[in-house]
């Protein structure tokens, strides 16, 4: 997720996030973390001994990077069979272990999808019904607004494209002027401006990377469900794969939850959660979390996510056709680099079967969640995504599958309920 005041395109921070140099760094003055001399070394949870291939890849990333605090679960054909927190920083005071909550940025897109695929399941929702209809929305700027489908918003086809007009989930201070407001601004506002807009493309045309498709299809589940987002995501979601710390996360440094991680990064910014003008570090005021919540606002655990991808191995909450849905090619089939964005999730084909995955982005969080196609799965979170080192954060996808293909002998038992999942 990347705020418009930044240079680079949207898919130009993608592909810097999967291998460039550090993605999407946010204007502002650097900070000065601690140094890595000063730093300590610890880790926590649990693991077996032929799985340290990925303590020591996590080891060498983080110092690289002088990362603070992370998280990483491993899931085997349906066992949780790794569940670890990593620790380098002077402060001791606090210790990412695997029940840490980070703020998971765009990794709460197949949450929100599974949310909507309930819906669906249930005969509540129709994926192919039009959004504007459904939520009241004028099409006067644009008639094209009015052919928009939930499918659309879930695949990024909706015709929105930051590339080319900007990411409204990032827009504060133009929407507060353009409106006449002040900060923060609502969804609500949000909505209200990019719906007086053109659209940048036809719907179902283009694939284009939408944070704000996703906060409509939060207002689709509010609207279909009678309930707010939050809560229909954790009574048909969460609750029934025992999935109890995730929550909504806040923007506020001081309205950190319990056990939630602080985040770092080497930039500051004037706050959007209030009027004040004032610069501060720019994970805690540089955006506004409470509006991104079913594209960016959740708060999880790796071992919480890691139960969540299960959901997807075999038919339980959702049935084998809503799984089928969540993983079907889109309309304008797989693009050039060999893959294609299903239903809240990136699918690639592969021999064998698919792999499937979700990276998130914000300042402050670097998430991954895969499923590979030979049944492991894993989740890892950072609470960093930019350093002096200039390092792509991306390349944790690479090396966590180097490590395990070099796993010679896999535990058979399974950690899940040592979480209380």
């Amino acid at each position: 997720m990347i705020p418009e005041t930044f240079s680079v395109s949207r898919r130009s921070a993608l592909r810097l996030l999967t291998g460039g140099a550090a993605a999407g760094l946010a204007a502002g003055l650097p900070a000065s973390p601690a140094s890595a001399a000063a730093r300590a070394w610890s880790v926590t949870g649990s693991s077996a001994t032929s799985l340290k291939p990925f303590d020591d890849t996590l080891k060498r990333f983080m110092q690289a990077r002088a990362i603070p605090h992370a998280s990483l679960a491993v899931v085997r054909k349906g066992k949780l069979v790794l569940a670890r927190g990593y620790n380098w920083t002077a402060d001791t005071s606090f210790a990412a272990g695997p029940t840490s909550l980070f703020r998971i940025a765009s990794l709460s897109k197949p949450v929100t999808a599974a949310a909507v695929l309930k819906l669906a399941q249930d005969g509540k929702l129709s994926l192919s019904a039009k959004v504007a209809p459904l939520l009241g929305l004028s099409t006067a700027a644009d008639p094209r607004l009015a052919n928009v489908t939930v499918t659309h918003l879930l695949q990024h086809l909706g015709g929105w494209d930051s590339d080319v007009s900007g990411d409204p989930m990032f827009k504060d201070r133009v929407i507060a002027s353009a409106l006449g407001v002040p900060l923060p601004i609502t969804q609500a506002h949000i909505i209200k401006h990019t719906s007086g807009l053109k659209l940048d493309h036809a719907p179902g045309t283009t694939y284009a990377y939408s944070n704000y498709g996703y906060l409509l299809l939060q207002k689709v589940i509010e609207k279909a469900s009678g309930v707010s987002y939050a809560s229909y995501v954790q009574s048909k979601i969460l609750t029934p794969l025992k999935i109890k710390r995730m929550a909504l996360g806040r923007t506020a440094k001081g309205l950190r939850k319990s056990g939630e991680v602080p985040y770092f990064s080497q930039y500051t910014g004037k706050s959007v959660i209030d009027t004040s003008g004032s610069v501060m570090p720019f994970p805690y005021g540089g955006f506004n979390l409470e509006n991104m919540a079913a594209h960016g606002g959740w708060l999880a655990t790796a071992v919480d996510l890691a139960k969540f991808t299960t959901l997807f191995d075999a038919a339980g909450v959702l049935t084998s056709a809503s799984i089928s849905k969540a993983f079907a090619k889109p309309s304008i089939g797989v693009n050039s680099d060999g893959w294609y964005y299903g239903l809240g999730w990136q699918v690639r084909p592969v021999t064998g079967g698919r792999n499937t995955w979700h990276t998130g982005s914000l300042a402050g969080t670097s998430t991954l969640m895969v499923r590979r196609y030979d049944g492991l799965s894993w989740v890892v979170l950072f609470d960093q995504r930019d350093d002096a080192s200039g390092l792509t954060y991306g390349d944790i996808d690479p090396l966590l599958h180097t490590a395990a293909n070099s796993v010679k002998s896999w535990p058979t038992t399974n950690l899940f309920s040592t979480y209380g999942l």
